[in-house]
């Protein structure tokens, strides 16, 4: 059985003034996450602001939205780290704590081959007995997982599920499927390719756009999977435009606004992120309103 199928959220991370971790609000936008349709909560992953968290910062955040969320959606937590030691300690608190899954981001930085891949996300299922989603995602890490290497973990090592495929390559997503049989939990890491993932046999998307529309892109997958691929491919159409804004400037910049121009007092970015330019800030909040978000 899948982690989930359908809409889960990668949940930005909302800061007090003076940056400490805001977890009142966190609370809020857990219920209203679950109050739209939200299939399941993405907690510390690259939306919620990961790198700039301190370990015990991540673990805190990690284990209040277990509890706030109480079962009633599952909750994947963000473990990954640019070490193999630091990644399998939080992996094991995570699953300790609750979680239904990790999603596991490939190590940044040290841009280790893929025999390294293979040996790091080994070790780690070994060690923390949950569910696992591998992250590919390149253009912030420096290092792809290879379809032949997603193939060898998902046949090799039982808790390794799923896929968040953030490539943006449609031919390596759909090499994927095939040397996988279909037999991995597909989600889309980017939210300009949805439908055309779920097309190739995808559970659904870990979605930067469910922030701000949580029910719409709920509802696009749901309509997919009803068999309704015309009205499913519609949304993903006419969500193109808001989407194209919320990513005009590194992620999560334009959704944090996003998510201060409708009211949710998320706070400000830790650095080295800064605040989004005046200009594009306005084409956001045009797109916003072109999409039918109301904003405060």
């Amino acid at each position: 059985m899948s982690v989930f199928t359908g809409s889960g959220v990668a949940i930005v991370t909302p800061f007090h003034a003076d940056e400490s971790i805001n977890y009142d609000k966190l609370d809020e936008l857990l219920n209203y996450h679950i109050e739209h349709g939200t299939d399941s909560i993405i907690i510390c992953g690259t939306t919620g602001e990961s790198s700039t968290l301190s370990e015990e910062e991540h673990m805190d955040c990690i284990r209040f939205a277990i509890k706030q969320v109480r079962g009633r959606v599952p909750v994947i937590a963000g473990t990954g780290s640019n070490s193999t030691y630091t990644t399998i300690q939080m992996s094991k608190e995570a699953v300790e704590d609750g979680a239904d899954g990790l999603l596991i981001v490939t190590p940044y930085y040290n841009k280790c081959t893929q025999q390294g891949l293979i040996a790091h996300y080994t070790a780690v299922a070994k060690e923390a007995k949950a569910p696992i989603i591998l992250y590919s995602v390149a253009s912030r890490t420096g290092v792809n997982i290879a379809p032949e290497t997603v193939a060898s973990l998902c046949k090799e090592v039982e808790n390794i599920v799923g896929v968040k495929e953030a490539s943006g390559n449609i031919a390596q997503v759909a090499k994927i499927m095939h040397l996988t049989d279909g037999k991995i939990d597909l989600y889309s890491g980017n939210d300009d390719q949805i439908v055309p993932l779920l097309s190739l046999g995808g559970k659904g998307v870990i979605s930067v756009l469910a922030n701000v529309a949580p029910q719409y892109v709920h509802d696009m997958c749901a309509k997919f999977f009803a068999g309704d691929l015309k009205g499913s491919c519609k949304m993903q159409l006419d969500a193109m435009p808001l989407v194209e804004k919320l990513f005009c400037e590194v992620n999560p910049i334009p959704v944090k606004k996003a998510m201060n121009l409708m009211g949710f007092e998320t706070g400000p970015l830790r650095m080295p992120l800064t605040e989004m330019t005046e200009a594009h800030a306005s084409e956001l909040a045009q797109a916003m309103k072109e999409f039918g978000i109301s904003l405060s």
